[in-house]
C-alpha cells in the first residue's frame, strides 16, 4: 500500500462520514455484492481521479470488492476531505490526495496514481487522461479504457479525440441518462444552494439571481433558485437553450444587462472568463459570485483580485474585491465549484446513481478488453436501464411491459 495524505489519524471520522453513505447508496451496495462474487476486476489497476468524499470514496470500496488495484486522487483540491482519504487509507487502498494543495501538489499526486501503470481510468474532468498521455505515454499501452465523469471531461475528450490524441477508449458516463438527467439536474441544483446557503448564511427568496448557463446543471441551479424564492435570470450562448429558459418561465438576457441586476451569479458552463472585468465593474455592492463549473475559470478571480484596489476575507471561504467604484464584489471558495468547495456535494441518493453507471461502466471495460473500437463511447443503454429498474424497485416502484403484440407492432 502507498500513500500520500495528511493524517491517518483522521480515519474514525471520515468512516463515520462513509458509514451515513453506505446506508443511502442502495443501489451501489447490490452492485458491490455482484463484484464481491464477479470479481470483474482482478489482477487490474484502477486509477480514479474525483472530487474525494465519502460517496466517491464508497464507490472506491465497491471498486476494489471487485478486486481491483485501487490508485486514488482527488479531482479538486478543496473537495478532498482528508479524513475519508484516511479512513481509505486506513482500509489498505492507496490514496494520494490532501485538501488545499497547490496546483503544482495537485498534479504530483496525479501523477504519483499514474504511475502505478493503471489498466482503468475514471476521471472527473479529464486530468489523469490529459496526463497520461502527455507525461507517461509509454504507460497508455496499459491501459483498457477509462470513464469520465462530467461534461468538462468529455469536452477535453472530445477536443483530444479531434485532434488524434486519444490513444485508447473512453465511455461518456456524463452523457447516460441516468447520469445527467439527476446527478446534473436535481443534484446540482440542490448541492449548488446547500454550498452558497451554508457559506453565506444570507436569504435567498427576494433576490435576483443570474445563471450563466442553461444545460442540465444550469436547469437544477434555477429551477432551485426559484423554489427559494428567487428572481431569476438566465445568460445564454445558445438559442435553443434560451428558448428553453424563456418558456420554463425566466427571464433571459445578456450578461452585461444582468450583471446590475444580480444578487447572486452562478456559472454552470464548463467555458472560461464566463464573468469578466467588464461584469464586475457593474455589479451592485455586495454581490456574490460562485462557479458551479469543474474548473476555477469560469469567473475571472485573477481578473477580479488584479483590477481590485484590495482585498480580504469576508467570512469562512468568502473573499471580498473592493473596486475602484467603491463596490464590493464577493467570491465564494476561490471560484472552485461551490457545492463541493463549500459543501458536502451531490445528495448520497443521487450519487449512488451516477456511480452505479461509473461502476458498471468500468465493469463492461473490464469485460470488453480489447473488444471497444471507437474511442468515444456512449454508456451501452442496458446499463442504463439496469440503474433505473434498480432504482425503482428500491422505491418499491413497478412499471408496465411491452405486450409480444406491442413488440411487434413497435419494432416488426
Amino acid at each position: 500500500m502507498a500513500s500520500h495524505i495528511r493524517d491517518i489519524n483522521l480515519w474514525e471520522a471520515g468512516e463515520l462520514k462513509l458509514s451515513w453513505v453506505r446506508s443511502h447508496m442502495p443501489l451501489l451496495e447490490g452492485i458491490e455484492k455482484d463484484f464481491r462474487e464477479e470479481k470483474p476486476f482482478q489482477g487490474l489497476k484502477v486509477a480514479l481521479s474525483v472530487h474525494l468524499e465519502a460517496k466517491t470514496a464508497h464507490l472506491c470500496e465497491v471498486l476494489a470488492a471487485g478486486g481491483a488495484d485501487m490508485y486514488i486522487t482527488g479531482s479538486n483540491p478543496l473537495s478532498t476531505q482528508d479524513d475519508v482519504v484516511a479512513a481509505l487509507v486506513h482500509e489498505g487502498l492507496n490514496v494520494f490526495a490532501i485538501h488545499g494543495c497547490n496546483e503544482k501538489e495537485y498534479f504530483d499526486c496525479i501523477r504519483m496514481v499514474l504511475q502505478a501503470g493503471p489498466n482503468i481510468i475514471i476521471d472527473d474532468g479529464g486530468d489523469l487522461v490529459s496526463t497520461i498521455h502527455k507525461e507517461f505515454p509509454e504507460l497508455v499501452p496499459n491501459v483498457i479504457g477509462g470513464c469520465e465523469e462530467t461534461t468538462t471531461g468529455i469536452l477535453r475528450l472530445k477536443a483530444m479525440d479531434a485532434a488524434g490524441e486519444l490513444r485508447f477508449p473512453m465511455m461518456l458516463v456524463n452523457d447516460a441518462d441516468c447520469k445527467h438527467l439527476f446527478d446534473n439536474r436535481y443534484g446540482t441544483g440542490q448541492s449548488v444552494w446547500d454550498g452558497i446557503n451554508r457559506t453565506t448564511n444570507l436569504i435567498v427568496a427576494g433576490k435576483d439571481v443570474v445563471v450563466c448557463g442553461y444545460g442540465w446543471c444550469g436547469k437544477g441551479v434555477a429551477m432551485r433558485a426559484k423554489g427559494l424564492g428567487a428572481d431569476v435570470i438566465v445568460t445564454e450562448i445558445d438559442p435553443v437553450k434560451a428558448m428553453e429558459a424563456v418558456m420554463d418561465g425566466f427571464k433571459v438576457m445578456p450578461l452585461l444587462e444582468a450583471a446590475p441586476l444580480g444578487d447572486f451569479f452562478i456559472t454552470v458552463t464548463g467555458c472560461a472568463d464566463v464573468i469578466g472585468p467588464d461584469a464586475f465593474l457593474l455589479m451592485k455592492d455586495g454581490a456574490i459570485c460562485c462557479n458551479a463549473g469543474h474548473f476555477d475559470v469560469e469567473v475571472a478571480v485573477a481578473k477580479l483580485k488584479a483590477m481590485a484596489v484590495s482585498h480580504a476575507p469576508a467570512r469562512n471561504n468568502i473573499e471580498g474585491y473592493k473596486l475602484e467604484n467603491g463596490r464590493t464584489v464577493y467570491i465564494i471558495a476561490e471560484g472552485r465549484l461551490v457545492n463541493l468547495a463549500a459543501g458536502d456535494g451531490h445528495p448520497a441518493e443521487i450519487m449512488d446513481m451516477s456511480f452505479a453507471i461509473q461502476a458498471l461502466s468500468a465493469r463492461y471495460l473490464a469485460m470488453n478488453k480489447g473488444g471497444i473500437g471507437r474511442k468515444l463511447n456512449p454508456v451501452p443503454v442496458e446499463i442504463d436501464r439496469e440503474v433505473a429498474l434498480r432504482k425503482l424497485a428500491d422505491w418499491g416502484v413497478s412499471i408496465d411491459k411491452l405486450t409480444p403484440e406491442q413488440e411487434k407492432y413497435l419494432w416488426h
